[in-house]
């Protein structure tokens, strides 16, 4: 999914925030609450905070954009 999400930000100018979990309970803390009542659960996790949609799971390029909005 990083080859993806770089060239999404390559292709439209635009910032995808990566956030490590694994080791980092701050970030998982905010991935649990984001992801409250959802069906997710899992990694990778996109939120995308001006629209509050998200994916769930990898996804295609084509996805990907509509997520962003682009």
């Amino acid at each position: 999914m990083m080859e993806l999400t770089d060239k999404l930000m390559k292709e439209y100018s635009i910032e995808v925030v990566r956030k490590e979990v694994w080791h980092n309970k701050e970030n998982m803390a905010l991935v649990e609450e984001l992801d409250k009542g959802s069906v997710c659960g899992g990694l990778p996790y996109y939120y995308n905070e001006a629209t509050k949609k998200t994916i769930c799971g990898e996804a295609n390029y084509e996805e990907l954009k509509k997520w962003a909005r682009v």
